[in-house]
């Protein structure tokens, strides 16, 4: 078993097999979206954060999970009124940040990846229609304050937290597994805030306020580390794997174009030209983003028509003399306008020997 010092006198961080429990040797105040004893406010010596390991079938969780929480609970000798999680992830592989500023001390314990680098695999953006039923959760917060908000305040945390989440996948370009748009969270996250009701009373917990600004900093620092202990989801990933996050993967693009005598190319022959000149990888990269503006209609007006403009855009790569990308009929290549024609020029050029 291994420990870890949290924010606040007398209360501790254990990680032991499956479980990462928080334990306070005084009750804490707390609100959470916890499937165990979640709820409203509540009293509680202990919040764990349950990992289904592969030996849970996914019949016996659906059937009685609470019996799957309380029995890893046993482990810390916890039985009544504790509040549990559960999650797909991996918990040894949670990410802890604190900060202190004068009395006030926030600790955030997030966790996002499993072993298999299967980080978020049901990643998704809240409003999307998602044809799935999930019990386990993958990122998994929990927040410990050592100060006294309020009861309104306490609740506002909740979404300073989730606002703070949202940043985090936003920086790491995290994409929906059912749509391809940037994800804002994924589909049974939870959250517990706990607080231990000592000092003045805090009235605010917004993204502004001293209570907030601890809250998003150490939230989006750990959520971030925590999604990246897997190792997929660095920033540094290769072109393919953002376009296919993005759904638009090289074998779907080389199929589209394929649709053209004189564009035929395999996904192989296309992931290597994108390899191998990262100029044709950050434009195609930067058209799948406008595609995304046209899209949710973010088009300025200064643009004017977006299939001529988008035209002109991918023209800008074609070398000197080669043929106008505008004097093909296209219109059977199922792509969005600016990935279409940036791509178009992309095989061009790079069959045309110039490079």
């Amino acid at each position: 078993m291994k420990e870890f010092e949290l924010a606040g006198d007398g209360i501790k961080l254990y990680l032991k097999e499956n479980v990462l429990a928080v334990l306070s040797e005084k009750p804490l105040n707390t609100v959470s979206s916890a499937f165990h004893n979640g709820g409203g406010l509540k009293k509680t010596n202990a919040i764990l954060n349950v990992e289904v390991l592969k030996s849970c079938s996914d019949k016996s969780l659906h059937d009685n999970p609470d019996s799957y929480v309380v029995e890893s609970a046993k482990k810390f000798g916890v039985k009544e009124s504790f509040i549990g999680m559960v999650t797909a992830a991996a918990v040894a592989n949670f990410s802890l940040v604190s900060k202190r500023q004068g009395d006030l001390a926030v600790s955030i314990m997030a966790t996002a990846a499993d072993n298999e680098g299967n980080t978020c695999d049901h990643a998704e953006s809240a409003g999307e229609p998602i044809k799935i039923q999930e019990y386990e959760g993958t990122i998994n917060i929990i927040a410990v304050i050592d100060g006294n908000p309020t009861e309104s305040c306490l609740v506002s945390t909740l979404i300073t937290i989730t606002e703070a989440k949202m940043a985090a996948l936003r920086e790491l370009d995290i994409r929906s597994r059912y749509s391809g748009d940037e994800a804002t969270g994924t589909v049974t996250d939870a959250i517990v805030a706990a607080e231990t009701n000592r000092g003045p009373p805090i009235i605010y917990a917004g993204p502004a306020s001293e209570l907030g600004q601890l809250i998003g900093y150490c939230t989006r620092k750990a959520v971030k580390e925590a999604v990246t202990k897997a190792n997929e989801f660095m920033p540094s990933r290769s072109i393919k794997d953002r376009l296919r996050e993005m759904h638009l993967s090289t074998a779907r693009l080389a199929s589209e174009l394929s649709k053209i005598k004189e564009l035929e190319v395999d996904e192989q022959t296309l992931a290597n030209i994108l390899e191998n000149d990262p100029l044709f990888a950050s434009v195609l990269l930067a058209a799948a983003k406008m595609d995304e503006d046209v899209r949710k209609g973010l088009v300025p007006s200064e643009f004017g028509s977006v299939e001529a403009l988008s035209k002109r855009f991918g023209g800008l790569l074609l070398a000197p003399g080669s043929e106008s990308d505008g004097s093909g009929d296209y219109g059977v290549v199922d792509l969005p306008p600016f990935t279409k024609q940036v791509l178009i020029s992309i095989v061009k050029d790079a069959r045309s020997g110039d490079r």
